[in-house]
């Protein structure tokens, strides 16, 4: 059953918000809504991204880090 619970608690397809400005070399962090509440993840993104920008979850590389792009 773990699998299936890692998966319900996955940030993938979560909104976002900037906390820490994302540059271009480097991650940033972002404040996503997940598991009924918020939660910090290092982000990273093709493009640096400003702090307080609405992003979206597009994919994670650990279990704290995610990779995140604008929200439309």
């Amino acid at each position: 059953m773990e699998p299936l619970e890692e998966a319900d608690q996955s940030p993938i397809g979560a909104i976002g918000r900037v906390t820490v400005s994302i540059p271009p070399d480097g991650p940033g962090e972002v404040l996503v809504a997940v598991r009924g509440g918020s939660e910090a993840f290092a982000a990273w993104s093709e493009k640096p991204i400003g702090k307080h920008t609405l992003v979206i979850v597009v994919d994670r590389t650990s279990a704290r880090s995610v990779i995140v792009a604008p929200f439309p």
